[in-house]
């Protein structure tokens, strides 16, 4: 029987060639867009279920929730957010962008996860942020985006506090992932990686988290992050 992955952000970018990696693998691929209407590529992708879903929008998690009511997940992948401006820094943006920014990028991806986490296999589910390593308040300084990197720091602190209230006994696997520089809208066209080979290496890692348990901090190669 053919596992199932529910891909939060999925219309571009990291998120469709997640759902690309995962399909092609044999996964039954459930995917979340904020307009179906713009979804050409994904839909395109053979048996995909597709959703609608504003990750910051709590009412639509529920939503969700009551519309997949019976389905299995064998991983939750939270890939959705925002970059806000390159630009953006502690003294430019304005108290808008700022609450948007850590809203979409860290309250909400946890909300969700804890809304989703009865869907989710107790024994060998895997729960997946989508982070970065300008998340990571040792590496992170002096790569640029610094209010986007704060938001990713945020994102993992409240992961960590995610993973803390599951308890000891949890069986969950759960991951916060870099996807490395990879040639997105946000990475750029200079960025070394391709999606599909950041797409692959990250599915790789999930496959291997499976019945792990645990929470760790890691690139799409497996590498171990500073926190």
């Amino acid at each position: 029987m053919a596992k199932t992955v529910l891909i939060i952000g999925a219309s571009r970018g990291l998120g469709l060639g997640l759902a690309k990696q995962f399909a092609g693998d044999g996964w039954q691929v459930i995917a979340t867009v904020r307009d179906p209407h713009q979804a050409d590529e994904l839909r395109a992708i053979a048996g995909i279920r597709i959703e609608a879903l504003d990750i910051a929008d709590a009412g639509g998690v529920d939503a969700l929730v009551q519309r997949l009511a019976g389905t299995r997940l064998d991983v939750l992948y939270i890939n959705a957010g925002i970059s806000g401006a390159r630009t953006l820094t502690a003294d430019t943006a304005s108290d808008e962008e700022i609450a948007q920014l850590f809203t979409t990028n860290a309250v909400a991806p946890v909300r969700l996860a804890g809304r989703m986490l009865p869907l989710v296999e107790p024994d060998s589910g895997v729960i997946v942020f989508m982070s970065s390593i300008m998340g990571s308040v040792e590496a992170g300084p002096g790569m640029g985006m610094p209010l986007y990197g704060a938001s990713k720091a945020a994102l993992n602190h409240l992961t960590r506090a995610f993973v803390a209230g599951l308890g000891d006994d949890s069986r969950y696997s759960v991951l916060s992932m870099h996807p490395g520089w990879v040639r997105t809208d946000m990475g750029g066209a200079e960025a070394p990686l391709g999606v599909q080979t950041s797409c692959r290496g990250m599915v790789e890692q999930v496959t291997r988290a499976a019945g792990q348990g645990g929470h760790r901090y890691i690139d799409y190669q497996g590498q171990a992050l500073p926190w």
